[in-house]
């Protein structure tokens, strides 16, 4: 279950290997690409005949809203690290983190809600072909099998991902691309269907501006077609480029490819199913509902080359729910761990497989593996996510002009993200879940990993080295103490009570420590040690998050310098002990002695090279 515990830890850890930008398109594209087998019907569910309008405006917010936003993340995120990253580095210290655990929820739900409603999708497809067996006739049952057999693939372990999405994309938009002109030969063969249209959407929506009006509010509820824009800037560390520069470039072709084939398609096949698909047969657990491009693949070409269709959408929908498990694998351990708000077998894959099949099963079985009822929560996920990129770029521009542009862009997904969510609440209800869920768990895990040592390395100076070589033993003695405006003087008389109260030879060297408490919310971080004089006193100083582990630490690298087990003295702080041990784990200070005694107990595990603790 652990094997894989030591994956590389940060937001900037590099893959193993890189591919051109067009087969990692097609990595993204088993998300974004295979929304095209439901977004027709719930298109049509949404807004009626209607659906031919409504899907321009999406794709006019995908070519000119979507699409230039997150050009900007790309280049703004070489590393994949999206607009999460973006707004954890404008809003920095604990507000960042917390920034960090909200969109994570989101982003959590928006991975999950694509496994179930992919698997979902997929079921429908298989319980409505004409070969399908009878005895395998229930959607959930199917729904859990495909979630259960995509489990068992990445507890086995997930490779050649890439070279699997490049067959299935370029299969499946093939196919696509068949039953669409097929669809359209049709629509040319009947002339009369197109007035007929006409004539029923003008008898419900008199006006064109009513009808342009209307699908501005019914925008939110086809939002899912967006889904590819995150996921895109996400798998940038895979896209080869011999510099940074260069794999921004080749991210913005990724991008735009996708998004131009996309919206080729999503109005094709808004038009298509709309004039050729009856209204009823959309209806739930009608032959069209969740599978409107299949149906005309049946109707129009047969079902041998129907089932051909199935099988090709069956397979890209389990392979999107892959691609987000794949997110989700990737997202987390970059954070959570990093940031001391999850354990560490939170680094492992396998466990956190089984963490999101459970939570994948739980919410396949309350939306009763239904794909029209998980839109809203699908698209929830990604409206936030598209809404906090837009905030972030707008914030990154400052005072350029262009961020008017991008204000209005904000503007437009603020507005979507508000509507949808007052709409179809389930989706804030399961990224609450996740949030609170996530929010619980980090405060416990920060809790009890507050102690590990969590320096990754101590850098010693020039200087600090010099002034430690004065030691002729080399037995190190260290006098802890907070940062203050204080004279030679001062040091002179704390130095003296030191030497007297512990006996110390007055020719023994002692010097002084002071870290400088920095950003707490950070978890771990690089020590670097320098040394200065103050009148006859030594002074050794640093920065960090976190006191206690950075004594420890510092004590831990002069015993593996000197070969000599170093001392280090501190006075007791007065104050309640709960409320130190709070400072200690949000604010990275508090009773110093006792906390930097057991995090040597926990780091050195030889009594022989444990450092003295001595307090007064």
């Amino acid at each position: 279950m652990l094997a894989d515990i030591l994956l590389p830890k940060g937001v900037h850890s590099e893959p193993e290997s890189v591919h051109t930008w067009w087969r990692v398109m097609c990595l993204t594209g088993v998300d974004y690409f295979s929304t095209l087998g439901y977004q027709p019907g719930i298109a049509f569910l949404a807004a009626g005949l209607l659906s031919p309008i409504a899907t321009l405006v999406l794709v006019l917010v995908t070519l000119f809203a979507a699409l230039p936003l997150y050009r900007r993340v790309a280049g703004a995120s070489p590393h994949g690290q999206g607009s999460i990253a973006m707004l954890e580095r404008l809003f920095p210290r604990w507000g960042g983190k917390v920034f960090v655990l909200i969109l994570l929820g989101f982003a959590t739900t928006d991975f999950i809600i694509t496994m179930t409603l992919s698997a979902a999708d997929a079921a429908a497809h298989f319980v409505h072909n004409p070969f399908a067996p009878h005895w395998l006739q229930s959607q959930m049952l199917i729904t859990l099998l495909l979630l259960t057999a995509l489990s068992a693939i990445f507890l086995r372990g997930f490779k050649e991902a890439i070279g699997i999405a490049v067959v299935l994309v370029g299969i499946y938009l093939a196919l696509n691309a068949v039953v669409t002109t097929v669809a359209l030969g049709e629509v040319l063969r009947h002339p009369h269907l197109i007035p007929e249209w006409k004539r029923a959407l003008f008898a419900q929506h008199p006006t064109v501006l009513g009808m342009i009006g209307i699908s501005l509010l019914l925008f939110p509820k086809l939002a899912l077609g967006l889904s590819g824009f995150e996921t895109g800037v996400a798998v940038m560390p895979l896209i080869a480029g011999t510099d940074i520069r260069q794999r921004i470039r080749n991210t913005r072709k990724l991008l735009m490819t996708a998004a131009v084939i996309m919206s080729i398609f999503l109005m094709l096949t808004s038009v298509v199913t709309t004039l050729l698909i009856k209204p009823e047969l959309f209806a739930e657990n009608g032959p069209a509902n969740g599978r409107a491009m299949a149906y005309l693949a049946h109707q129009y070409l047969g079902n041998a080359f129907g089932t051909v269709y199935d099988v090709s959408t069956i397979l890209i929908l389990a392979f999107a729910g892959a691609s987000a498990m794949a997110g989700l694998l990737n997202l987390i351990p970059r954070y959570l761990p990093r940031l001391g708000m999850a354990p560490e077998w939170a680094l492992a894959s396998r466990p956190l497989v089984l963490v999101f099949m459970a939570v994948a099963f739980f919410v396949t079985y309350m939306f009763d593996a239904d794909v029209d009822a998980q839109g809203g929560a699908y698209a929830t996920g990604v409206l936030v996510l598209i809404t906090s990129a837009a905030v972030a770029v707008v914030i990154s521009l400052g005072k350029r002009k262009r961020r008017y542009a991008y204000m209005l862009i904000t503007a437009i997904f603020i507005y979507t993200t508000a509507l949808n969510i007052w709409e179809r609440p389930e989706g804030l209800k399961i990224a609450s879940f996740f949030i609170l869920t996530m929010i619980s768990v980090s405060l416990v895990s920060r809790a009890m990993r507050s102690t590990e040592l969590r320096i990754m390395s101590v850098d010693l100076s020039e200087g600090a080295l010099d002034m430690l070589a004065e030691d002729e033993d080399q037995v190190i003695r260290v006098i802890a103490r907070r940062p203050q405006n204080e004279t030679a003087a001062d040091l002179d008389r704390i130095e003296r009570a030191v030497r007297k109260r512990y006996g110390l030879d007055p020719r023994e060297s002692v010097y002084f420590f002071e870290v400088e408490k920095g950003d707490a919310s950070e978890f771990d971080c690089t020590l670097v040690v320098d040394g200065e004089r103050l009148g006859n006193n030594k002074i050794l100083k640093a920065r960090s998050p976190v006191v206690a582990n950075s004594i420890a630490a510092l004590l831990i690298e002069l015993e593996r310098r000197t070969g000599n087990v170093p001392h280090a003295y501190f006075k007791w702080k007065d104050g309640n002990p709960v409320a130190n041990a709070f400072r200690f784990v949000f604010l990275g200070e508090g009773d110093a002695a006792p906390l930097t005694h057991e995090v040597l107990r926990r780091a050195v595990k030889d009594p022989d090279h444990l450092p003295v603790i001595h307090v007064s």
